[in-house]
């Protein structure tokens, strides 16, 4: 290799070190953005996030009246009044900022692909923000007042359910990415066909494994319970077999175009 071609090399590799960095300025930056608008109303914000629990809590001590146990959440170490509400304030700056974050990673790869595959990848990346939110809103209005009710009214007699918050925010935390990265199945599906990695076909051929491997996922990412198993497994599943039509269609639009092509060639 010449010394030239050795310099245009490293030319190229600090060119696209140089733009990595400015997209994780900027998304990094945008986190922060958000962070500090929504930092002056900390409490609120963690009141939002702890509300499908502490709601399942308010009922259960209105029912047990005031010489039931009453349940509330709690603070077990000395600074976690103080932090966990700023830090649940920097995680949902993350989730806010999702959109700005996705941009910057397709601008970034979006110069080294084909004009045809930018306008595939387009829709892929909305189509992965919007199911990204969806899987997140599912889990907080759906699975969670179930999950929660489950849980408080299933503790034993004479036992006070008192969470801590800091261990709160981790395990909704985890739920919430969870059935956010769930949710990117019909993604995924698409991706594997648009690769050649598989087919329709054999992704329908499929369809048993993937239902029971719903069900393992569901048993690994969730709380020992049927419930929350069930509710991510159930959509998995039915977002796999959307995944399998959008994949249908799209190769039948990369026929129809190829098709095309070759009729403009021969003409």
């Amino acid at each position: 290799m010449s010394s030239s071609e050795e310099m245009l090399e490293e030319g190229t590799l600090v060119s696209h070190l140089v733009e990595l960095r400015t997209r994780l300025i900027r998304a990094s930056l945008s986190v922060l953005a958000i962070f500090a608008v929504l930092a002056p109303f900390s409490d609120k914000v963690f009141k939002i996030v702890a509300n499908p629990l502490m709601s399942q809590m308010s009922n259960l001590n209105g029912l047990e009246g005031a010489t039931g146990n009453q349940m509330q959440m709690i603070a077990t170490q000395v600074a976690s009044p103080f932090l966990v509400p700023f830090k649940t304030c920097m995680w949902v700056a993350v989730f806010i900022a999702m959109p700005v974050i996705i941009y910057q990673v397709w601008a970034f790869v979006a110069p080294g692909l084909y004009k045809q595959e930018k306008r595939f990848a387009i829709p892929m990346v909305v189509s992965s923000i919007l199911l990204f939110y969806l899987g997140v809103f599912f889990a907080y209005a759906v699975v969670f007042p179930l999950m929660f009710a489950f849980f408080t009214a299933a503790a034993p007699e004479g036992v006070a359910v008192m969470t801590d918050i800091n261990s709160y925010l981790d395990f909704v935390l985890a739920i919430f990415f969870a059935f956010g990265l769930a949710f990117e199945v019909p993604i995924a599906t698409v991706m594997l066909v648009w690769s050649g990695l598989t087919t329709t076909e054999s992704l329908g051929q499929k369809r048993a494994y993937v239902f029971l491997g719903s069900f393992v996922v569901g048993m690994l990412l969730t709380p020992p319970d049927v419930i929350s198993q069930t509710l991510l497994a159930v959509p998995v599943y039915l977002l796999y077999e959307v995944g399998i039509i959008m994949s249908k269609l799209m190769v039948k639009k990369k026929a129809e175009e190829a098709a095309a092509n070759e009729g403009t060639d021969a003409g």
